[in-house]
């Protein structure tokens, strides 16, 4: 296990804070339409003192670059924060949050929200609900499995049961949009799976970040006792640590970060994948040092390749694309840096 110095620790989550800042910053600043600096935190003043102003400086940075940047920033930590407890869970870096279906039971419920025509709003409710029902579907099967005499590992029985439901799952997918309409529904539904960040009002952030904040306390408080989950169930338990429970509350929280950030932005991947991997390179596998790292960096990518895909092109980039573009190659040259670091 790497293991680096307190003070290098500081360093490394002091720059990270720093990057965070700058890209916040760069972000409100991008856009079609140019808006000078002064404008910009004048409006964001205006805003933190609660008041409105009508103006349409005001207008884009109130009510279409602040939500914005807040749920990317605010859905690539959760992704990251869920990654990392997960891969810690499964005692295996290359695990991502949507190993236990989440990602795959949301984007059936939106799917089918969207084939049965149900409000907008709605859809991001479907969505939330299948990724919970997904995941206690599998989270139940996985436990039943493991309680049978002679049965393996309970995480490698969670992890089987989360490949065979996620395969039935993307089935379901596939044969919605086989019978959605192909000039209203299945554009839309082609257009939420690829992720945005676009549609995203204040009303919804209302209602997914009191969960994903509310999810993500769990972890913080219990980051050191998480640790424990790296190790053999037996030797945890002789450290007497209740792991069956302990592992229900990770993947309670970790869960409903991940479906109240797809909800609101559809699926994107890589993030969960790559950032706490990244990190874990920088800082160690110690959780309580990675979460938080995580959860900085994941955020900070989010909002840099949302502010990329809106600005580069006359037309917007959706985030799940340049998440997979980018994610692949950095990807292999972590795991390659990783096995030489191993050697």
């Amino acid at each position: 296990m790497r293991i680096i110095s307190t003070n290098a620790y500081r360093v490394v989550l002091a720059t990270s804070s720093v990057v965070g800042v700058s890209v916040i910053t760069a972000a409100l600043l991008a856009g079609q339409m140019h808006i000078p600096v002064g404008e910009v935190f004048s409006a964001l003043a205006t805003m933190l003192r609660a008041q409105t102003e009508l103006s349409s400086t005001y207008s884009i940075v109130a009510d279409i670059r602040a939500p914005r940047i807040i749920a990317a920033f605010t859905v690539g930590a959760a992704l990251a924060a869920a990654g990392a407890a997960y891969q810690n869970l499964f005692r295996n870096p290359l695990v991502s949050p949507d190993i236990l279906g989440v990602s795959s039971g949301a984007a059936l419920g939106a799917v089918l929200g969207i084939f049965l025509a149900v409000p907008v709003k709605a859809v991001a409710g479907f969505a939330f609900a299948g990724g919970l029902v997904a995941v206690a579907a599998i989270y139940f099967i996985g436990n039943r499995l493991a309680a049978k005499p002679g049965a393996h590992d309970p995480v490698l029985t969670l992890v089987l049961a989360g490949v065979v439901i996620g395969s039935l799952l993307g089935s379901g997918i596939a044969l919605t949009k086989y019978l959605a309409d192909p000039y209203n529904q299945l554009p839309a539904i082609t257009y939420w799976l690829l992720g945005s960040f676009a549609g995203v009002t204040r009303n919804e952030l209302s209602v997914a970040l009191p969960v994903i904040l509310l999810a993500s306390l769990p972890l913080i408080a219990l980051r050191w006792r998480i640790n424990l989950l790296a190790l053999p169930d037996d030797e945890a338990r002789a450290l007497g640590q209740d792991t069956g429970r302990l592992r229900l509350i990770v993947i309670v929280c970790a869960t409903l970060m991940t479906a109240a950030s797809v909800a609101i932005c559809g699926i994107v991947g890589w993030v969960g994948l790559v950032v706490p991997h990244a990190v874990r390179l920088l800082v160690g596998a110690e959780f309580s040092r990675l979460l938080p790292v995580s959860m900085l960096l994941g955020g900070t990518f989010m909002l840099l390749v949302d502010t990329i895909g809106r600005s580069v092109a006359q037309i917007e980039i959706p985030p799940g694309v340049l998440t997979a573009a980018i994610g692949t190659p950095v990807f292999l040259w972590l795991m390659a840096a990783s096995f030489r670091q191993a050697r």
